[in-house]
């Protein structure tokens, strides 16, 4: 039996476990995961040190208050046992939705969240019976109608105007799903956070340089590897002044995120949790209940990492007077929510995968061998070129490639087995190809 033969042949196998069963990951989602898991965890670890409450929302009542005050109670007279059962809550059973945002610098100092606009939009889509998660990114600019006769606004209108209800309901009438809870922090949380933790390094793909006397907004970020503090790196995380606007935002975002989980790793971090937790109990705002928060936090310690995908609402640029939009693409929406929220599952077809590869100039040896290892396991591969790119990525374009194939491709494919993982339907980078490999210069 030749190579060929026995590739194909276990690429047929893996066919079909995936029908059984197919979720996504994304480095990026993977931060973001540890990002909610810190702050329940620091949350939790906060009243387990103190009396003090954190600010939460309606449904914190005493008796759940009873019930988590009973659970530290259990949990401090069993955590010495050797044979110490793993603790779980009958809460999260059926899939919940998340609203994670990040609002702007408010200026009332006894609200800071009145009148703020949502600079990040994020929905969390959590399974704890499969223990995975999809996260979706809604770019602020996105042109939606706001309910109770506000109008067509942008979607980062929404908190402005009716708060963070009015941001859920527009998110539900628009996207036909239905969210859950809510999570907010604000460019304070970042700052801080960031600088309590010594610096973030990212590397800035181009030269930023912005100012914006009114809003207090001052960039000036030069090209290639930076260690941000907590200014620069909010000012990294703003900057949109670069020909793809809310687009080329939410991709900083998603970089910025990748450096903070690397930071987030180093040990020197952990002397840092004291800090961190007087930050949470500032900068945050949910209508998480204590019960909810706790139960959240022991599912994300059981997460499966292989089980996470990204993605952003697709849609184009418009630009209306001097207002800019993002058109939501109807069709591409809707696949991207079909996928993400309602978990919908597309058929692989193993006998005609395209692929592409994009490679910076200094990686052409590296994408030749990409490219020959893609043919050796029977995929096509359609478009092969050199372009000035400055992250890597792995884009899934066909609703069919999922996180599973890529784990399963990782493990043919030579050099792609630490580069981000991301959904992407509009194929704006290998048109005619169900996934594309991009791989960047040091």
């Amino acid at each position: 039996m030749n190579k060929i033969t026995k590739e194909r042949e276990e690429y047929s196998v893996f066919l079909k476990h995936l029908q059984e069963e197919k979720e996504e990951t994304s480095n990026f989602a993977k931060t973001l995961l540890v990002i909610v898991s810190i702050l329940c965890g620091m949350v939790i670890g906060f009243l387990l040190l103190s009396d003090t409450a954190i600010v939460s929302g309606e449904n914190n009542t005493s008796e759940k208050k009873s019930w988590f005050a009973e659970f530290v109670s259990n949990f401090s007279l069993k955590k010495n046992k050797k044979d110490k059962k793993q603790f779980t809550i009958p809460l999260f059973t059926k899939r919940q939705t998340i609203l994670l945002v990040g609002t702007d610098a408010g200026e009332n100092p006894s609200d800071p969240w009145a009148g703020t606009r949502t600079d990040t939009i994020i929905l969390l889509n959590i399974d704890a019976k499969t223990k995975s998660i999809n996260a979706i990114s809604v770019p602020r600019d996105s042109k939606v109608f706001l309910p109770h006769d506000y109008g067509i606004q942008k979607i980062n209108a929404a908190h402005a105007l009716g708060g963070i209800q009015l941001t859920k309901e527009t998110l539900e009438e628009t996207l036909g799903i239905k969210i859950n809870h809510y999570i907010m922090v604000n460019d304070a949380a970042v700052e801080k956070s960031v600088d309590a933790l010594g610096g973030v390094p990212i590397y800035v793909e181009k030269e930023m340089h912005y100012h914006d006397y009114s809003g207090k907004l001052h960039i000036n970020l030069n090209k290639g590897l930076n260690i941000l503090d907590g200014r620069n790196a909010v000012g990294y995380l703003r900057f949109r002044k670069d020909g793809l606007g809310d687009i080329g935002r939410t991709q900083r975002q998603q970089w910025f995120l990748r450096g903070l989980l690397e930071k987030l790793q180093n040990p020197q971090a952990i002397a840092r949790i004291p800090e961190l937790i007087n930050i949470v109990t500032s900068y945050i705002k949910t209508d998480l209940s204590l019960y909810e928060i706790s139960q959240l936090a022991s599912l994300a310690k059981n997460i499966d990492m292989n089980k996470i995908e990204v993605a952003t609402l697709p849609g184009a640029p418009n630009q209306k007077g001097t207002i800019s939009y993002w058109i939501l693409d109807p069709e591409k929406t809707q696949e991207v929510i079909d996928r993400m929220i309602y978990r919908d599952k597309t058929p692989l077809d193993n006998n005609h995968i395209i692929g592409g590869v994009i490679y910076a100039g200094k990686k052409s040896e590296q994408a030749e061998i990409i490219k020959s290892e893609l043919e050796q396991t029977g995929i096509t591969v359609s478009c092969f070129y050199k372009a000035d790119i400055t992250h890597s990525q792995f884009i899934a374009q066909s609703s069919s490639i999922s996180n599973d194939f890529f784990n399963w491709l990782k493990k043919k494919v030579s050099y792609i087995k630490n580069i981000q993982f991301v959904y992407d339907p509009v194929k704006n980078f290998c048109p005619k190809s169900d996934f594309t490999i991009i791989l960047a210069g040091d």
